[in-house]
Parts: C-alpha cells; sequence; structure tokens
C-alpha cells in the first residue's frame, strides 16, 4: 500500500501547494516586502505556523471520516454543507478568473502574444489535462514539475539579487515593525477559500483515508505547506535583494519588477515561466477542488466530473474574454479567503468532536485548541480586512 499511494501523497502536497501559489500568492509577497522590508520575515514565520495548523486540522478530519468537507459540514448541520460549496465554488471561480489572466500574461511576457489568446492557450492546455485516460495520475505529475520549475527560478533570481541573510533572519524573529493585516491575507493566500481542501479531496479520490494512513496524510499536509513557504520565502529574499540595493519596485506590477530588476531581461523572461506556471496550475487547483465541492449536489457531478472541470473552466476563460480581468473584485475575494478559511476551519473542528461523525477516532486536543485559536484570529482580523477592503471599492 505504501509504494501504491506514495505517489498519491506527493501530488496531493503538490497540487495544494502549486493551488496556493497563483498571480495573488507573487504578487503579495513582493508588494508586502517592498512595503515592510527584511520584517516581512516575521509575518511568513507566523503564517507558517498558522497555516500547517489549519491544513493538518482539516486534512486530518476529511481523510479519517472519508467524507469531503461539505459533507462532513451537512452531517453537522442541515444545508450546511451545500452553503460552504457554494462559497467556495463562488470564490473559486472568481480566482480562476485572475489565474486565467495570468496565464495570458505569462504567455504575453514570453512570447508577446496578446493577453487573451495567452489566456485562452493556457484554458485549453488545462482541459487537456482532464481529458486524459488517467487525469488524477496527470494533474499530479502536472503540479509536481512545475512546482519544481517555479522553486528553481525563484531561487535563481533570489541569489541574483544578492539579498542580506543575516538582517533578514534577524528581522523574522525581531522585526521593526508589525503587520497584522499582512499575515491575514498571506495565511488567506496559502490555505484560504479552496486551497487547503484542494490536496484533501485529492486523496480522497485516491482511495487514501481511515486511520491507518493518518501519519502520513500529517506529513503530506506539511509537506504541502512546506512547498509553498518555501516559494514565498524565495520569492521574499528576491525581493529583499533588490528593496534593499534602493532600487523601486513598481507597485502596478511589483513581482514582475522583482525578477527584472534582479536579473534584467532573463529576469522579467524567467518571470513569465514562473507566473504561467503559478497561473495554469492553481486554474488546475482550483477547477479540481471547485468541482469536488459540487459532488454532493447531484451523482451526475461525480460519474462525470472531469467533464464538470471542464465546464468550470472554460466558463472561467470565457468570463474573462469578455469581461477581463476584475481587479476590484479580485482583491475583495483575497480578503475574503481569510474569512471562509475561519469559517470552513471552525465546521470542521466542530466536527471533529462529534463522535456520531469521528466514529472510532479522536482528534488530538491539542490540534483542536490551535485550530480554534487560528480560526478566531481569521475571524477577527479577516474581519476587519474585509471591511477595510470594502470600503475602498465603495
Amino acid at each position: 500500500m505504501k509504494q501504491k499511494y506514495s505517489g498519491a501523497f506527493y501530488g496531493a502536497a503538490f497540487l495544494m501547494a502549486t493551488s496556493a501559489i497563483g498571480p495573488g500568492f507573487l504578487t503579495q509577497t513582493a508588494s508586502f516586502t517592498s512595503k515592510l522590508f527584511a520584517s516581512f520575515g516575521f509575518a511568513i514565520l507566523v503564517s507558517i505556523i498558522v497555516d500547517i495548523i489549519a491544513q493538518v486540522n482539516i486534512w486530518r478530519i476529511i481523510t479519517v471520516t472519508n467524507k469531503r468537507a461539505q459533507d462532513i459540514a451537512n452531517e453537522l448541520l442541515p444545508k450546511l454543507g451545500t452553503f460552504l460549496s457554494v462559497l467556495i465554488i463562488t470564490g473559486g471561480l472568481v480566482f480562476n478568473i485572475g489565474n486565467i489572466a495570468g496565464c495570458g500574461l505569462g504567455l504575453h511576457v514570453l512570447f508577446g502574444t496578446d493577453v487573451i489568446t495567452g489566456a485562452l492557450i493556457s484554458a485549453f492546455i488545462s482541459i487537456f489535462l482532464f481529458l486524459v485516460k488517467d487525469a488524477g495520475r496527470a494533474m499530479d505529475w502536472f503540479a509536481r514539475i512545475l512546482g519544481f520549475v517555479m522553486i528553481g527560478l525563484t531561487a535563481y533570481v533570489a541569489i541574483t539579487s544578492h539579498p542580506p541573510l543575516a538582517e533578514a533572519i534577524h528581522k523574522t524573529f525581531i522585526p521593526d515593525k508589525l503587520d497584522f493585516m499582512s499575515i491575514v491575507t498571506i495565511v488567506g493566500g496559502t490555505v484560504g477559500g479552496y486551497i487547503t481542501f484542494a490536496g484533501a479531496h485529492r486523496l480522497l479520490d485516491a482511495g487514501i483515508n481511515g486511520n491507518e494512513n493518518i501519519k502520513r496524510v500529517t506529513n503530506s499536509a506539511a509537506t504541502a505547506i512546506g512547498v509553498a513557504s518555501l516559494m514565498r520565502i524565495l520569492l521574499f529574499l528576491a525581493a529583499l535583494g533588490v528593496v534593499m540595493q534602493g532600487l523601486k519596485v513598481d507597485a502596478g506590477n511589483p513581482a514582475a519588477s522583482v525578477f527584472r530588476l534582479a536579473a534584467g531581461n532573463i529576469g522579467y523572461k524567467l518571470f513569465g515561466i514562473v507566473i504561467w506556471a503559478a497561473a495554469i496550475t492553481s486554474v488546475v487547483g482550483a477547477s479540481f477542488t471547485s468541482v469536488s465541492f459540487g459532488q454532493s449536489f447531484h451523482p451526475i457531478v461525480t460519474s462525470r466530473k472531469n467533464y464538470f472541470i471542464i465546464a468550470f473552466i472554460i466558463v472561467a476563460a470565457i468570463l474573462f474574454a469578455v469581461f477581463g480581468n476584475p481587479v476590484k473584485v479580485l482583491i475583495f475575494a483575497g480578503a475574503f479567503n481569510g474569512l471562509i478559511l475561519a469559517f470552513s476551519l471552525g465546521i470542521m473542528l466542530i466536527a471533529s468532536t462529534k463522535k456520531r461523525i469521528m466514529k472510532q477516532y479522536t482528534h488530538p486536543k491539542l490540534l483542536i485548541v490551535a485550530g480554534f485559536v487560528v480560526a478566531l484570529l481569521m475571524l477577527a482580523f479577516g474581519s476587519i480586512t474585509v471591511m477595510n477592503e470594502l470600503r475602498k471599492i465603495f
């Protein structure tokens, strides 16, 4: 069994990690670094701890019950899972429009193609992935390969920017300034909304469930956060090296600016590869996870799952081609991610205390307490962030 499921554990980890590493992830990291300098390392450190607590809780509860998040929520309270599904699917569609836009931008940087044309080409590549015979395995390998590509190229740019490592380490533990909103934003961008469920639902599809797999599920969840966090740290170091040289990061496209300032035109082309890889893997992850939340609506969604995923990608691509990138909506949706995490994590934690749902499994009390602390913090700071974003929009 260990060898049979080994690929699925790594595939789930990379699916979740690459779902998190999207265009917004790149932009947020570069933007916050240019604002907070080395002190942003503290926000990353706190977010990693919060991310691990949230993800390990959710993955263990889902896999040990062998039920998707919406089914657990429905068992806890009728129609609660339906409400959660609508939240996740709607948010996933909005984010997918941004992911499709990121794909178009990536191909534009690389080949000079029109952004909409590049977006539609990328959508077709995503669709092809779900037309192959073993789509689940193809998705796993797709996420793993592009995940390594993103990390490798960003590591190169981080090295060329010559970041002050000693100062980065020092300010990570003793920051000059604190910005809790940056923590909420990057936590929401790493495990908020649909993202934290991507890997857990993929494990269920691979037939991985029950107490006997709990240790490997926990390791897989931690690996996923490790991969996403490594990418964030490398991008942070790349941006830090740039801003510490006194160079000005373009607020309109901070991630592209960091790559160009650190490594010249070659760096700009590398940015094209990284944002395309980040965006297209996020398209795959968002589409797979959003449709997995619709599987409880009707049996046909399960039996024709890949076709529904393809339809989800097509709808996002058409909306982008017709309306373009709704920047204000995407900004609000990013802030709202933290609130969705608080809501969904709270549901999972309450369910973990119910014997009728968990059966013979007893969820560790330490994880429950830590999880509730995270949920309450995300609820409090997430509400403030959402209110601030609403004021900007209206």
